[in-house]
């Protein structure tokens, strides 16, 4: 059996941009787990996006060897819409890193990190990032996060990722502060391991990430996923240096990785449990909770001949990223596509890059909307996850939707204008503490569909981008909304369907009608574009049609050619009226939609 006492699984929270990916570089080079010769910036972050943006999006676990000691990273996000893959990384460890940066102090993402971990009752290691910078304000952050922990000033570590003073530091305290991982059984041959991620490949079909509890597992073994009740033979066992190396075995308190060779998707679950088959009777373990989509959008390819292309890219992301959800659905407007649950806007922002960039798709993505639950007369409550599903307004009696808790953290001097803000969301303001060094904690509720209105954007242009905030759900509640439809030429446009509060009804209805007017095309015959809710019309725009001079070929002659001609063209005009069909190409949608 392995020496648990030596081995130590840890991950590091933190805000997006208070270095934690920088970090993790230089415990990379001080453990020689990477040479200085493949060294580059964000070494953990592989995905072509995240070296773009500076953000982590995958969680990546590495195994680092120092000073006799197997130290086990699950490197994390930073950012509120990839909590999902905090929680699992954080049930994967016994302790994890608390980094804040020395220049920004506590975020309120960190806060909600910072929750999980204790909730978990995890052995925390507070570390101040950035302390070379000229502009860290190193005791006054240090009195923050020892009110936030309740620890002494001399806890605090100082790390500067950029320099590597002090690595060596936390790299000690991991070892002496987070406790070794523990066995339920002694025999190796009762293996338990939870599954905590997974990847896909061509070739070996699904590789499990996993976090080993119990016993040991070589390559050939035959074992069982608990939850799918799927036997299969593992084809190799090994972990991660960070690129993955085969090891001989894998033992109990090791994090790695196990090539299944399943193919089929839907088999390897987040929070399964691996089992020898011929043990199958062994517990399964405490898994996860299923991840909620709290954002919906329909993904249509902007070409149908892509549609099997894109089913299969949305299969492929799944096997990477099990926090979204997607099933198929049909527009009369756009064809065939995909109705898409998402963790929350970036979230969104991210996996429809990914679509595009890695599977060369050419994507329509319509506004994204949320879940609401609607009771209609004579009928039982339902949830709607699409605007075009929408009952009409006659025909319910009840709509409720989700409210969100939102924390904000920010200079006091921004009180005001930010409580503005709230209030123009329909937030009802709750709690202000002053959490020392001039800056103060909003608690407020609101609903979801707020969250979404540029709420973010509104708070941190407001607060010249020095407030943070986090969210999380809370329950549903009543909500006074209605559907807005696009009508153009008479006939209703599904794609730009929406929710929207009564009180800003007119509003947006004008708003909407103007931006289409102005993207929309001219026809051959005028064309209305109107904004309808609640069997009415709110706003009306009519588009002139195009003038087509159809006498310019005659020279000469009478003038009743001319005139014949005319109303043989007012004639066709009048025609295609009453027809009334309008082409809205795809660059009119991603207008529409980017406009937004």
């Amino acid at each position: 059996m392995n020496n648990l006492s030596k081995i130590r699984n840890f991950t590091i929270i933190a805000h997006i941009d208070h270095g934690k990916s920088t970090l993790a570089d230089r415990m990379l080079e001080v453990t020689k787990t990477v040479s200085s010769r493949d060294m580059h910036a964000q070494v953990l972050d592989d995905m072509e996006l995240e070296q773009e943006r500076g953000i982590t999006i995958k969680m990546r676990p590495v195994r680092m060897d120092h000073e006799g000691y197997i130290l086990n990273l699950i490197d994390t996000p930073g950012h509120v819409d990839f909590y999902y893959e905090v929680s699992r990384a954080l049930k994967a460890v016994e302790g994890t890193v608390l980094l804040v940066d020395a220049t920004q102090g506590v975020q309120a993402q960190t806060l909600t990190t910072l929750e999980m971990a204790k909730a978990q009752g995890l052995p925390i290691i507070p570390v101040l990032s950035k302390v070379d910078s000229p502009l860290a304000r190193i005791d006054e952050i240090k009195e923050e996060v020892a009110l936030l922990l309740d620890c002494d000033l001399d806890d605090i570590l100082e790390a500067s990722g950029k320099t590597g003073q002090g690595v060596e530091d936390v790299l000690k305290e991991i070892i002496e502060k987070i406790p070794a991982p523990v066995s339920t059984y002694d025999d190796p041959k009762d293996f338990r391991a939870m599954v905590f991620d997974f990847q896909y490949s061509n070739h070996t079909g699904v590789i499990v990430y996993v976090r080993v509890l119990d016993g040991e597992i070589k390559k050939g073994d035959q074992m069982l996923f608990k939850a799918a009740n799927e036997k299969f033979i593992n084809i190799d066992v090994g972990v991660f240096k960070p690129s993955q190396v085969p090891v001989e075995t894998l033992k109990a308190g090791e994090v790695g990785y196990i090539v299944t060779g399943v193919k089929r998707p839907g088999v390897a679950s987040v929070g399964d449990t691996i089992v020898p088959f011929a043990k199958k009777d062994l517990p399964a373990l405490g898994g996860y909770t299923k991840p909620d989509p709290v954002v919906w959008a329909s993904v249509f390819p902007e070409s149908q001949d892509d549609f099997d292309i894109l089913r299969t890219a949305l299969e492929r992301l799944r096997l990477s990223d099990s926090s979204f959800s997607h099933e198929e659905e049909s527009s009369f407007d756009l064809g065939r596509g995909f109705r898409v649950g998402f963790l929350g806007m970036l979230h969104l922002e991210i996996i429809t890059e990914r679509l595009r960039r890695e599977f060369n798709l050419d994507l329509v993505v319509t506004l994204p909307s949320i879940t609401y639950e609607v009771t209609t007369k004579n009928a039982e409550p339902k949830m709607v996850y699409s605007p075009a599903f929408f009952p009409d307004h006659g025909e319910i009696t009840l709509v409720r939707e989700p409210w969100v808790k939102v924390s904000i953290i920010t200079p006091s001097s921004y009180l005001g204008v930010l409580s503005q803000i709230l209030f123009n969301h329909e937030g009802i303001t709750g709690d202000t503490l002053n959490i020392g060094d001039g800056r103060s904690s909003v608690v407020a509720e609101m609903p979801l569909r707020e969250l979404m209105r540029n709420f973010f954007d509104e708070i941190k242009s407001a607060s010249s981008g020095y407030a943070s905030i986090s969210y999380e759900m809370l329950d549903f509640r009543d909500a006074n909304v209605t559907k807005l439809e696009v009508v153009v030429a008479e006939k209703p446009v599904a794609a730009f369907t929406r929710i929207v509060a009564k009180a800003r009804l007119d509003d947006e209805a004008k708003k909407t009608v103007e931006r289409l007017h102005s993207v929309l095309p001219r026809q051959m015959f005028v064309t209305k574009i109107q904004a309808r809710a609640n069997g009415k019309i709110i706003s009306s725009k009519t588009l002139s049609a195009l003038k087509k001079n159809v006498t310019a070929h005659l020279y000469g002659g009478d003038i009743t050619r001319k005139m014949k001609l005319r109303e043989k063209q007012k004639k066709g005009k009048k025609k295609m009226k009453e027809q009334g069909k309008v082409n809205i190409s795809h660059e009119v949608f991603l207008k529409m939609m980017k406009s937004e």
